[in-house]
């Protein structure tokens, strides 16, 4: 399976503005995460595992994004929780 993302949280904020909270999975190295967003504002990962990583997850893109898509710079095999916000 290559990169993808699962969104299992989206809620309505104040006004235009959403929440959306999921998980990646990856057997591959980097890729995006696509929040469904048409604007991105923040961010916010949290690597999913017991064991300790020898090298982090990052996001790549500066806030905030006219898109709903950031790019996560990532290692084989990651998998990331993240919460965006948006609209």
């Amino acid at each position: 399976m290559a990169f993808a993302t699962i969104i299992t949280l989206e809620m309505s904020l104040e006004g235009n503005r959403r929440l959306v909270c999921g998980q990646t999975t990856s057997d591959s190295g980097d890729g995006d995460i696509v929040t469904g967003l048409s604007r991105l504002d923040s961010i916010i990962i949290c690597h999913k595992g017991a064991a300790v990583e020898a090298s982090t997850a990052a996001i790549k893109s500066a806030m905030p994004l006219a898109t709903g898509t950031a790019n996560l710079i990532c290692t084989s095999g990651d998998v990331v929780y993240f919460q965006a916000i948006g609209q």
